[in-house]
C-alpha cells in the first residue's frame, strides 16, 4: 500500500496541523471488591451523577464506570487527564478496586448483575430501559466485558492542507477511513490483545472452545483478545446485518433497516412485562448503539437527538475505534506510545486507497478477525487478503507478511508526523510495534500469559495483582488539594444537572419513547 508522496510531504510540515490530531479516551472498567466479585454498591454518589458528568459515568453495569476524557491535541495531556480522573475516582470508591482486565471478574448469576441506572427523567429512564434491554437479549454477562474507545479525528486545518474542503467530502474521507480500518483492525487486535484467558465463572454457562489453563482458567495457546470472538460482543440476530460503511446515505439507510426490522425472537418477549418496560422496542436493534463493530462514525448530538438524525444533518465528526482491550500491565488501561500508533494507523487508513466494500468482504472481514482472536500469535497462520490487493485476489497471505507491509507504510507516516512535531515519538510507537511482530511474546495477550506461567496463578489471581498494583500507585499519587476540589466541584454540578433535568421533563415516558424512537 503507497501513501501519496504529497500527503507524506503535507504531513511533515509544521503548518499542516499534523501535530495537533485530536483524540479522546472512553475506559470502562468494572467496581469490584476486595475479594474480587462484581460490586453490589451502587454508583457512588461522590462520583457525581453518571446521567450528566462529562467524564465519570457507567457503561451497562451500575458496577462497570466509564472514564471520559475530554478532546487533546496530544497524547501527553489525554493521558494525563485520564490518569487525574482515575484518581479522582479511587478516592470515591472506598476500597474498592477497579478491575484492570477487559474480561470480567467475579461474576454471580446474569439477574444479579447490575443495570445502569440514572434517576428518573425520562432519558435516564431510557438509558436504563436500554440496558435491561441488552441484558434480556444477549444476557448481562456479556456485557460486564470491558475495554478502551479511542476517538479519533483530524483538525480543520489538516483537512485544508490535504485538500479535502467542505463537509460532504470530510464525512466521505472518513467512511475511507473506516472501511480501511475494516479490513485492518485486526492487526490492532495481534498488536493490543489482552484477553487471551478467562476465569470459569464467566464461561460456566456458555458454549465454547476454550482449553484449560489451569482449574481456574480457561484460554487458547495462540488466543489475542477473546473479548473481539465468540465469548464477546457476538450477536446472532446482528450477524444477518449487513452494514455498509461506502457512503453516508448507504450506512444510514442500512442502519435504518436494522432499526426498523422487527426480529421475532425479540417480539416474543414483547416491551412491556407485568407494565414495565424490558427493553426499548423488539427492532434488531434498540438503538444505533446497539450495533457491535470495531469503528463507527460518529457526532456529537444534541439533547434528545438520534445519532443516526446527528450523522445526517450535520456529517461524520470522528471517528470511535472499540476494539482495544484495557491492557492489564498499564494503570490507565492505555499509554501515549499506543495513541500515538494509533494516530498512524487510522491516518494510513485515511490516506491509503479504500474501495468500497461489498457482503463478501464484510465476511473475509469476519473470518480474519476469528482468526487472529483464537489464533493471532499461531506460526504461519493464514489470513483473507481482500480481493485487487498485491497478492491477487482472494488469495490467502500470512499474517506476518501483511503486518509488515502494514507496519511499513505506518513508518512512513510517523516519520512526517515526527518532522511536523519535532523528535522521534511516533516512529518509536511503530518501532514498538514491529517488535511484537518480530516477536509475538511482546504481545499483551502472551504477556499474560507468561505471567500467568511463570508466577503458577490463574487468571483472576493476576488480574487481582494488576487491580491491587494498580490502587497502589493511584493512592501513591493522589490529586492535589485544587484538582481535588475542582472535581467535586465537578460532582455538585454534575448533581445540580441531573435534577434540573428531571424538573424539566413535561411528557410521559410512553410520550417520550415514541417521540425519540421516531425515525
Amino acid at each position: 500500500m503507497q501513501i501519496n508522496s504529497t500527503h507524506l510531504a503535507t504531513l511533515a510540515d509544521p503548518e499542516s496541523g499534523a501535530n495537533r490530531l485530536l483524540r479522546g479516551v472512553e475506559k470502562e472498567s468494572l467496581r469490584v471488591s476486595q475479594d474480587g466479585s462484581l460490586s453490589s454498591l451502587p454508583h457512588p454518589a461522590e462520583l457525581g451523577s453518571p446521567l450528566t458528568h462529562p467524564s465519570i459515568t457507567t457503561d451497562f453495569s451500575e458496577a462497570q464506570l466509564e472514564l471520559i476524557t475530554a478532546v487533546h491535541d496530544n497524547p501527553e495531556d489525554c493521558l494525563a487527564q485520564l490518569t487525574d480522573v482515575h484518581r479522582f475516582v479511587y478516592q470515591g470508591i472506598s476500597d474498592e478496586l477497579l478491575w484492570p482486565s477487559s474480561m470480567p471478574c467475579i461474576v454471580g448469576a446474569d439477574q444479579e448483575i447490575p443495570v445502569g441506572r440514572y434517576g428518573t427523567s425520562n432519558i435516564g429512564t431510557a438509558k436504563t430501559v436500554y440496558r435491561l434491554g441488552l441484558g434480556l437479549r444477549y444476557g448481562r454477562l456479556m456485557q460486564t466485558i470491558s475495554g478502551i474507545h479511542y476517538n479519533f479525528s483530524l483538525p480543520p486545518q489538516l483537512w485544508e492542507a490535504l485538500g479535502i474542503r467542505g463537509q460532504d467530502n470530510i464525512t466521505s474521507s472518513y467512511f475511507s477511513l473506516i472501511r480501511n480500518f475494516r479490513r485492518w483492525s485486526w492487526l490492532l487486535i495481534y498488536l493490543f490483545g489482552a484477553s487471551p484467558a478467562v476465569c470459569r465463572s464467566f464461561t460456566r454457562h456458555l458454549q465454547h472452545r476454550l482449553q484449560p489453563f489451569d482449574e481456574g482458567s480457561q484460554h487458547l495457546p495462540y488466543a489475542t483478545s477473546l473479548r473481539m470472538g465468540p465469548l464477546g460482543y457476538q450477536s446472532n440476530a446482528q450477524s444477518q446485518l449487513k452494514i455498509s460503511y461506502n457512503s453516508l446515505d448507504e450506512y444510514t439507510r442500512s442502519m435504518e433497516d436494522a432499526l426498523r426490522w422487527e426480529y421475532p425472537a425479540y417480539k416474543a418477549h414483547g416491551v412491556l412485562k407485568d407494565g414495565k418496560y424490558q427493553q426499548l422496542n423488539t427492532s434488531v436493534l434498540q438503538i444505533e448503539n446497539e450495533f457491535y463493530g470495531t469503528i463507527r462514525p460518529k457526532r456529537r448530538t444534541h439533547s434528545g437527538e438520534r445519532p443516526i438524525t446527528a450523522l445526517r444533518a450535520r456529517g461524520v465528526e470522528y471517528v470511535e475505534v472499540r476494539c482495544m482491550d484495557l491492557n492489564p500491565f498499564l494503570a490507565a488501561g492505555i499509554s501515549e506510545e499506543e495513541m500515538r500508533f494509533l494516530d498512524t494507523f487510522l491516518l494510513l487508513c485515511l490516506l491509503a486507497e479504500s474501495p468500497d466494500d461489498c457482503e463478501a468482504e464484510i465476511e473475509r472481514i469476519n473470518r480474519n478477525q476469528l482468526a487472529v482472536v483464537e489464533n493471532g500469535r499461531q506460526p504461519g497462520l493464514q489470513l483473507e487478503r481482500p480481493a485487487g490487493s498485491e497478492t491477487g485476489s482472494g488469495q490467502t497471505v500470512e499474517l506476518t507478511a501483511w503486518a509488515a507491509e502494514i507496519l511499513q507504510a505506518c513508518d512512513s507516516l510517523a516519520a512526517s508526523l515526527d518532522s511536523a512535531g519535532g523528535g522521534s515519538l511516533y516512529q518509536q510507537s511503530t518501532a514498538t510495534q514491529r517488535a511484537k511482530l518480530d516477536n509475538p511474546a511482546h504481545t499483551p495477550s502472551a504477556r499474560v500469559l507468561q505471567a500467568m506461567r511463570e508466577q503458577s496463578i490463574p487468571f483472576f489471581r493476576f488480574s487481582m495483582n494488576q487491580a491491587i498494583a494498580h490502587r497502589a500507585y493511584f493512592d501513591d499519587h493522589p490529586l492535589s488539594g485544587a484538582q481535588s476540589e475542582a472535581f467535586q466541584d465537578e460532582v455538585r454540578q454534575s448533581l445540580v444537572r441531573q435534577q434540573e433535568i428531571e424538573a424539566a421533563d413535561q411528557e410521559s415516558f410512553d410520550e417520550f419513547l415514541q417521540h425519540y424512537l421516531a425515525l
